[in-house]
Formats: C-alpha cells, sequence, structure tokens
C-alpha cells in the first residue's frame, strides 16, 4: 500500500497531515515527490535525489518527524515523516513537471545539469540564478503538497524502477 504505514510514531495524525483509515494504518494527506531525468547516470539520480530532497527540509518544518534513538538511547536525527516517492520522466516531461509546479506554486527544488560541474552551493545557486526559469536544463524536481495537486505536476512521469 503506497503511502500507508502499519504503525505511526508522529503522533497526532490530524495535525501531521495524516487521515486514519482504519486504527492500523495512515495515508498521508500530502505527497514528497522526486522527478529524475530518465537519461542520468546511477550516480547522477542518486545524487540528485539527495540534494532535492535537503532542500525541502529546510524550507518545510512539517515535513520532518520526531528525532530518532535506538534500545541504547543513541540519538539519530530526525528524517522525512512520509515516504519518497521517485519517479522517472523524459526531459520534456520533466520540463512540463516544472511548469506545472510552479503554477499551482508548489514548493520545490530544482537541480540542474550545470550543478554536476560546479563544486559548493555558491556556485550552485549562481548556476541557476544565471538561467531563466523557463530555459533550465533540469535533471530533477522535488515537489511537495497535497497529493493530488502532486499527482498532476507529475503527469506523465512513471515510478523510477
Amino acid at each position: 500500500m503506497q503511502g500507508m504505514y502499519k504503525t505511526s510514531p508522529w503522533g497526532d495524525r490530524q495535525s501531521q497531515g495524516m487521515t486514519t483509515t482504519d486504527a492500523a494504518a495512515v495515508r498521508f494527506d500530502t505527497k514528497i515527490a522526486v522527478l529524475l531525468r530518465d537519461d542520468l547516470e546511477t550516480w547522477q539520480r542518486l545524487n540528485v535525489t539527495a540534494f532535492l530532497v535537503s532542500g525541502l527540509g529546510t524550507d518545510l518544518p512539517e515535513v520532518i518527524g520526531e528525532p530518532y534513538a535506538d534500545a541504547d538511547g543513541t540519538p539519530y536525527l530526525p528524517m522525512f515523516r512520509q515516504p519518497v516517492l521517485v519517479f522517472e520522466g523524459s526531459k520534456e516531461t520533466l520540463k512540463a513537471a516544472h511548469t506545472r509546479a510552479l503554477t499551482r506554486a508548489l514548493p520545490r527544488a530544482v537541480f540542474t545539469t550545470d550543478l554536476f560541474t560546479t563544486g559548493n552551493d555558491r556556485d550552485n545557486r549562481a548556476a541557476v540564478r544565471a538561467v531563466r526559469s523557463d530555459e533550465l536544463d533540469l535533471a530533477g524536481l522535488a515537489v511537495y503538497g497535497p497529493r493530488n495537486a502532486v499527482d498532476k505536476v507529475l503527469k506523465g512521469a512513471r515510478m523510477h524502477p
């Protein structure tokens, strides 16, 4: 069951954007999705995904769950409170998804092919700033928002294998 968990460590489901379909299952009202260009190398797909989702967590505190701890009490950093779904599509699919995300004003992060040649955050930001929105050579896009809105943004994309 996609987007469903048998137990929830996140406390009050309604305040976390979740609905309970029965006593044991949780269905999120929101979706975190990454769309990758289908011609990327494996290492690029992993790198782009990591960079993109890091942007969502910094600006949207509601997507982050509580910190973790193991049975010994060793603390671990909090992570997203819900699954991250990864999709792939052609360069054209990615461009269309980007346009739809902008039109719907959904929170988003972009990774352009120029970022594969830079080596730091300052140069990454400069590379994106140098190109008009409709001319970005996108390698990936992350979006967050209501499930149905994200689904519309991702129209034409397929789940990553």
